[in-house]
C-alpha cells in the first residue's frame, strides 16, 4: 500500500519529531511516499535544491499515485489543507489527526468534511490506535 503523509513543513516543525515517529509506524503499512516530512534536518524553509514548481509537481504525482492519505494537522498549514483538498477530489481515503488541545479547534473545512476521518489524540499511542483503527476499515 502506498501512503502519503501529510505534515507541516514551511508552516512550522514543532512536530518534526512526532511525525518521524508516526511515519516510522506507517511504514508497518506500507510504502510512506512522503518520509522526508519526517526528516530532522528540514526546516520551515523547506527543501533546499528543489524549485517550488518541482515540489508541487512530485507531490501532485504521489498524491496521485498514493492509496492513502494520513495527516497530521495540529500545526496549520496551508499546503497541508491544499493536500488534503486535493486527495479528496480524488477520492483517496483520508485520515486527520490532531492533538486534543482546548487552545485550538480543527479547520471547519477539515471537519466539516463528511469524506474525511478524523481522530483527536492525546498520547503517540492514541494516534497509533487510530491508524490501525483507519486501515482496518480499509480491508
Amino acid at each position: 500500500m502506498k501512503i502519503y503523509f501529510a505534515g507541516s513543513i514551511r508552516g512550522g516543525r514543532n512536530d518534526k519529531e512526532f511525525y518521524l515517529r508516526l511515519i516510522l509506524y506507517l511504514q508497518q503499512h506500507g510504502d510512506v511516499l512522503t518520509e522526508h516530512v519526517g526528516n530532522q534536518g528540514l526546516t520551515f524553509i523547506g527543501e533546499e535544491g528543489l524549485t517550488d514548481e518541482a515540489i508541487y509537481d512530485r507531490d501532485m504525482a504521489w498524491l496521485q499515485a498514493t492509496d492513502v492519505v494520513v495527516a497530521e494537522v495540529s500545526t496549520p498549514s496551508l499546503g497541508v489543507g491544499y493536500e488534503i483538498a486535493k486527495a479528496e477530489s480524488l477520492g483517496k481515503p483520508i485520515l486527520c489527526l490532531w492533538r486534543n488541545d482546548q487552545n485550538r479547534r480543527l479547520s471547519a473545512m477539515i471537519g466539516g468534511s463528511r469524506k474525511i476521518k478524523k481522530e483527536a489524540y492525546d498520547t503517540f499511542e492514541e494516534a497509533i490506535k487510530a491508524i490501525d483503527r483507519f486501515f482496518g476499515t480499509l480491508i
